[in-house]
């Protein structure tokens, strides 16, 4: 055959060859195209594999880690959360409504295909230059799609995060994730095993959208992506709906052995991972495949991507028990083959052989990379910058004004609120505070949620910036009441095989591996997203960590707003910030540089710790995790939801703007009484935790001194409405 068919469909050269010494002879056009989805970066990981093995994704409470639809991770009581992250990048690129939409659609079979009832949403979302009309036009379809489906399906959307920076500007992040809910008892499995066992294909019928999705989703963007909307999946939340609820209850009767989403590379994958992880293997007939459209090619049923489908393996002489359940939420049920005892893919059409691969050829034979890393030539120099120079160029207040009102720091309002978060009626801490928490039903418990990267802490020094992501995510958690659990991750990187690229990828994944082990938070799966480049220039990189944790009593959650007038405020792990890599920085002064300050981990989790069990022992009355924009940021967010105003009095500084807006890990502000005050900063004292009591809830300006001089004194109602209109002012 002809080089440029596998080259045209991503495999290179050597990977071809290894084909033919695998099968032991040439294989067809079809064999070639279902190499190709498998092998590619999307699926295989064929470059980031090795990588990955750095994580830890082992612990007591872990039920399930990588390799999984999701992950699961035990709250106790024999329950257990159930959760996972995917990208959906390049398909929002192109078509940003059915990107976005197709991408929560996934996710959410990747959680209930494990049995578990999905209980919420989130989404992390990376954009370009936002006075850019194309950005303006991703964001209201990414939205929209992200609304449109997940509204639709009745599961609420209760957190993420929205950032905009140039590097964005062709390749835009969709990152979505999903958490269920489920017993012990009810885990499924993408398993194909027994020999005889059936093969049914459930749902939706097959059509020719998305296909080579997985391939289009490990190249570079470049101007002639547009012309492949076809690789793009169109959604239907409400077949999703009705195929949600019969794989639920079908997975109940127990009569189910295995059962996998058809989700990046379709028919394909679903086929050879069910197979391969039960070492077995599977015939299908792809005659008997329900199809939406004529003339489909076994090629085509193979490669495409249609959405609501699933592949199950029921128990021999249950497939009657599975149509009835299917045919009761009026979607199709259809036996379209056998597992089998040799191993081997065995495709037909007709009763004719088209194509017939070693399972775990496509999986565990899958090329694996070790490429070359390098230092970048910008990261020395840009640690070597003094910042001393950019010392506040105007007023506090003036300052402050900016930081609310610039994109990335702005209430984000405007897109959760096009996002049903309430419905199921378990929503208890809503999108807008550090974390979002639902109730566990039955239960005194919660289920915290979050998502968190700094993409300019990565790319100043990714190491330094992938621990971070992962700190903040489990702050961001501590402050909502709940004891950090798991993480699930999206690694957004550019092209692994330029050198500088790789090594933004591995030292980022050293950081979030060292800190998910400090954290105790294993990594339980999540999603490797490369290539996020348009025409050769790479996106900021964007390690997102998705993290779960535990409310052990409702009662006890927490959320950021000051409650009272006369309450003190702490200031607890650290007090002054540093410039580098900050929203300040960036924002007043067009500069992103600087020596990010190290994360000590130890002093990470013994401060988390420690404001936890105050949360717990009913000390604390706000909490709110002090991160972009720095202190004056963090105290003027407590103060919105109540209206509440502020007198801080800070020590003397030479660097008045890295006090007041410079960023630095290990850092909360809290309020309480002023009994318990002295109560928290006595223990504190005891633990080696530095706290300060900077201030008390008062009156409805933010007054903030330094030094006994007045540096920012500005009513919370003009920087609330700042803060509030920036955003749907700069997007309409």
């Amino acid at each position: 055959m002809e080089a440029h068919v596998w080259r045209e469909m991503g495999l290179k050269d050597n990977e071809y060859a290894r084909v033919v010494e695998l099968l032991g002879r040439e294989p067809n056009y079809l064999e070639i195209g279902i190499f190709a989805v498998m092998w590619s970066e999307h699926c295989c990981y064929k470059t980031s594999k090795p990588i990955l093995r750095l994580f830890p994704t082992e612990g007591p409470a872990v039920l399930q880690g990588p390799g999984e639809n999701a992950g699961i991770i035990d709250i106790g009581d024999g329950q257990a959360v159930v959760f996972k992250m995917e990208s959906h990048n390049h398909p929002s690129a192109i078509e940003p409504y059915q990107g976005a939409a197709t991408g929560v659609g996934g996710i959410i079979r990747d959680v209930f295909t494990m049995g578990a009832r999905p209980i919420a949403c989130l989404d992390s979302l990376r954009f370009g230059a936002i006075d850019n009309d194309k950005t303006r036009h991703l964001v209201h379809g990414v939205v929209a799609g992200i609304a449109g489906y997940g509204n639709a399906i009745g599961i609420p959307t209760v957190g993420g995060e929205i950032y905009f920076h140039p590097s964005y500007q062709g390749n835009p992040l969709v990152n979505a994730m999903c958490v269920g809910l489920i017993e012990h008892t009810g885990i499924a499995k993408g398993i194909a095993a027994g020999e005889g066992n059936p093969v049914m294909v459930v749902g939706a019928r097959t059509g020719r959208d998305g296909i080579h999705g997985a391939t289009f989703a490990s190249v570079e963007l470049s101007e002639e992506s547009e012309e492949k909307r076809s690789a793009v999946q169109v959604g239907d939340p409400f077949m999703e709906k009705l195929l949600l609820e019969a794989c639920l209850e079908l997975i109940k009767t127990g009569a189910v052995v295995g059962i996998q989403d058809m989700g990046a590379a379709g028919f394909t994958s679903s086929a050879c991972e069910m197979a391969s992880r039960g070492d077995s293997g599977m015939e299908l007939e792809l005659a008997l495949v329900p199809r939406r459209e004529e003339g489909m090619t076994p090629y085509e049923i193979m490669l495409s991507e249609s959405q609501e489908r699933m592949l199950v393996v029921p128990k021999a002489g249950m497939e009657a028990k599975v149509t009835e359940i299917f045919d009761k939420w009026g979607l199709e049920a259809v036996v379209v083959g056998k597992v089998t005892a040799d191993g081997m893919m065995r495709l037909k059409e007709d009763g004719v052989v088209v194509a017939e691969i070693p399972a775990k050829a496509l999986t565990d034979n899958a090329p694996v990379y070790h490429n070359p890393d390098s230092e970048p030539e910008y990261y020395q120099r840009n640690k070597n910058i003094d910042l001393s120079q950019f010392e506040l160029g105007c007023d506090g207040n003036q300052a402050l004004l900016q930081l609310l009102a610039s994109p990335n720091l702005a209430s984000k309002e405007w897109v959760y609120r096009q996002y049903d978060h309430q419905v199921g009626a378990n929503t208890v801490i809503l999108p807008g505070s550090d974390a979002a928490v639902i109730r566990v039903r039955g239960t005194a418990k919660g289920i915290a949620v979050t998502t968190d990267c700094n993409s300019r802490y990565v790319y100043l020094d990714p190491y330094k910036g992938g621990a971070l992501a992962v700190a903040e995510a489990a702050r961001n958690l501590v402050c909502a009441g709940a004891k950090p659990l798991g993480v699930t991750d999206c690694l957004n990187f550019g092209n692994p095989e330029k050198p500088d690229i790789f090594w933004q990828f591995k030292q980022a994944c050293m950081g979030v591996a060292d800190a998910c082990r400090a954290l105790q938070t294993p990594v339980t799966g999540g999603n490797v997203s490369l290539y996020n480049e348009t025409n050769g220039v790479a996106i900021l990189p964007t390690p997102t960590i998705g993290m779960v944790g535990l409310v052990e009593d409702l009662a006890q959650r927490m959320t950021q707003d000051f409650k009272q007038v006369g309450d003190t405020i702490l200031v607890i792990g650290a007090l002054a910030g540093s410039l580098a890599g900050s929203e300040y920085l960036s924002l007043l002064h067009g500069v992103e540089a600087g020596d990010l300050a190290a994360v000590d981990l130890a002093y990470e989790q013994k401060v988390q710790d420690f404001v936890l069990a105050q949360i717990k022992q009913g000390r604390i009355n706000s909490a709110h995790d002090c991160a972009e924009g720095g202190l004056a940021v963090a105290i003027a967010e407590s103060c919105f939801a109540g209206e509440l105003g502020v007198k801080l009095s800070l020590p003397a500084s030479d660097h008045v703007a890295s006090l007041l807006f410079g960023e630095a890990p290990t850092r909360f502000v809290v309020s309480a009484t002023a009994a318990n005050s002295a109560s928290i900063l006595s223990r504190a004292n005891e633990l080696g935790i530095k706290a300060w009591q900077v201030g008390t809830v008062q009156g409805e300006s933010v007054q903030i001194e330094v030094n006994r001089t007045l540096a920012i004194d500005c009513s919370v109602k003009e920087l609330k409405q700042v803060w509030r209109n920036a955003l749907p002012d700069l997007l309409a």
